[in-house]
């Protein structure tokens, strides 16, 4: 099915990066070269003394959503659009990113195309967590993962994992990372998780320094949900590596994939394994 042609996009910046100022003036002419209007975030506008919009009416107006910076920048605005649904490109302005993609050397050719309705939309799973508080559930969504770890460093943590209400598992160590095929080459890689193929509906469960050689990272199916839980302990939970929430002892939160997915728009010709070889160095 071919894509509908882009008429409007909302522009999100890299926070604290005001000399992107001069990137936007040029990324907007480019959009407006091929038809395209072009509005900011306020917060970005505000960074760069540009006139912007909220958030939220943004994501209401705009086709599609565009982050200038790197990964971290693309990963906030997706969480942040979730419910709306709204794809979101990723504009590079420093080195390749895994999600953000394309240069400002590439965006004029790249712009044409967007016109056109040329490009690819690839649905990422992404984790909802959900916290019992004030009898009250908190949900949270998760693009790259969540990590429950030790509040203290001091401290080894003990948590116990349900699998579909039913005893899985109990990790002793510094922590466990739950991630999305698309956070598989982030914490998760570091800690000795697997690399997952990023249009898969599958989560990763990877213990973090465990205190057993026995503990390995684990895939499941994606219509399996978790329960994890600290019985002795409190425990900080991490989304994304952005924001942060307290477990106290015996709470517990449930994780799973989202109904919905997020949409990430890439060159028709975009190709993961390239990305992977090149950011990884594998082959050299």
């Amino acid at each position: 099915m071919k894509n509908k042609s882009i008429k409007k996009i909302g522009v999100v910046l890299r926070p604290s990066t005001p000399e992107l100022r001069d990137s936007f003036f040029k990324l907007e002419k480019i959009f407006q070269k091929h038809k395209i209007e072009v509005s900011i975030d306020s917060i970005s506008g505000g960074m760069i003394d540009v006139m912007g919009m909220d958030f939220d009416l943004l994501c209401k107006q705009s086709d599609i959503l565009v982050t200038l910076g790197g990964d971290g920048t693309l990963i906030s605005v997706v969480r942040r659009s979730f419910e709306y649904q709204i794809p979101v490109l990723g504009i590079y302005a420093g080195n390749l990113g895994f999600l953000a993609d394309v240069s400002m050397d590439e965006l004029d050719a790249f712009a044409q195309n967007l016109a056109c309705g040329k490009f690819r939309i690839d649905e990422r799973a992404v984790l909802e967590a959900k916290i019992l508080k004030d009898s009250e559930y908190l949900t949270l969504y998760a693009f790259n993962d969540i990590v429950l770890t030790r509040p203290s460093i001091s401290n080894m943590i003990s948590i116990e994992t349900l699998v579909d209400a039913k005893a899985f598992n109990t990790y002793n160590g510094d922590g466990v990372i739950v991630s999305t095929p698309t956070g598989s080459t982030a914490y998760n890689l570091s800690a000795g998780g697997p690399v997952l193929f990023p249009l898969t509906k599958v989560f990763a469960l990877t213990p973090i320094c465990p205190h057993s050689l026995t503990q390995r990272p684990v895939i499941l199916p994606g219509e399996y949900s978790i329960e994890m839980r600290t019985p002795k302990n409190r425990a900080l939970m991490i989304i994304d590596g952005q924001d942060k929430h307290e477990l106290e002892q015996g709470e517990s939160v449930y994780i799973r994939l989202a109904l919905k997915s997020a949409k990430l728009i890439h060159r028709e010709e975009f190709n993961y394994f390239d990305v992977l070889k090149k950011k990884l160095s594998w082959g050299e």
